[in-house]
């Protein structure tokens, strides 16, 4: 089972997640929306496998200290909809080329940085968490950027149980995620040494992060990193159209 990355592109996508779990310890999010571009441009077996399993370990930790501030209720409709949309990204990467995955790669990113820009949403209830659950895991199965959907439902709730419960739903999403790509022939071992060979850049990042959150936390870097995102997303579709 060969590496499937030479020694200057693990190192550069080393160097994206650390700047990604950099940025997402200082402002909330970062990891998946600008490393999954930007590593699908070095190599598209990148995404989105191994970056939910480096995704995963975020969450974890912030589930470990924020459990008691976790809604259930609200856990217990993301969820079912985080299955089902899993499912059925799923069912799509099993029979889609390809150049048809670069150009749904690319669209569902520009989505996703679409929905990180802000639309104002009612207070969460059943429904709308069972539809953003659903969009949260059609899109995180297809790209590994599955946060954008539930930011947006949950834009009314703060502090420990915005991050406890969102944590809550990443982490079982991960493995639907996970479950689904394994079922479509797009996760296995390869995956798996790609995710765990990006780990100590991600720690990292999450541990330099608490250092430099105060010089990071400004208001020119969230449309910075939209803006990196967005273009890397052009790219990936300009690539899979030629």
């Amino acid at each position: 089972m060969a590496f499937p990355l030479s020694g200057s592109e693990w190192l550069l996508a080393s160097f994206i997640v650390f700047v990604g779990a950099l940025i997402q310890g200082s402002i909330g999010f970062g990891v998946a929306l600008l490393g999954a571009p930007l590593l699908f441009l070095i190599h598209p077996q990148l995404v989105p496998a191994p970056v939910i399993i480096i995704g995963m370990s975020l969450p974890a930790l912030i589930l470990a200290r924020d459990w008691r501030a976790v809604a259930p209720r609200d856990v217990g409709w993301v969820l079912p909809g985080m299955a089902a949309g899993s499912g059925l990204a799923g069912l799509l990467l099993g029979v889609i080329s390809e150049e048809a995955l670069g150009l749904l790669f690319g669209s569902l990113v520009l989505m996703g940085v679409a929905l990180s820009i802000g639309i104002r949403l009612p207070l969460p209830g059943p429904r709308l968490l069972l539809s953003a659950g659903t969009a949260a895991g059609f899109m995180a199965t297809s790209t590994s950027i599955g946060g954008p959907p539930l930011a947006l439902a949950f834009q009314t709730v703060h502090g420990q149980r915005l991050r406890g419960t969102l944590s809550a739903c990443f982490l079982p999403g991960g493995v639907f995620s996970l479950l689904a790509l394994a079922w479509a022939g797009r996760f296995g071992w390869v995956e798996v040494w790609l995710g765990l060979s990006l780990f100590p850049a991600i720690t990292a990042g999450f541990l330099l992060s608490g250092r430099v959150n105060r010089f990071l936390d400004q208001g020119w870097l969230r449309p910075a990193l939209l803006t990196v995102s967005a273009l890397a997303a052009v790219m990936a579709i300009v690539r899979a159209l030629l």
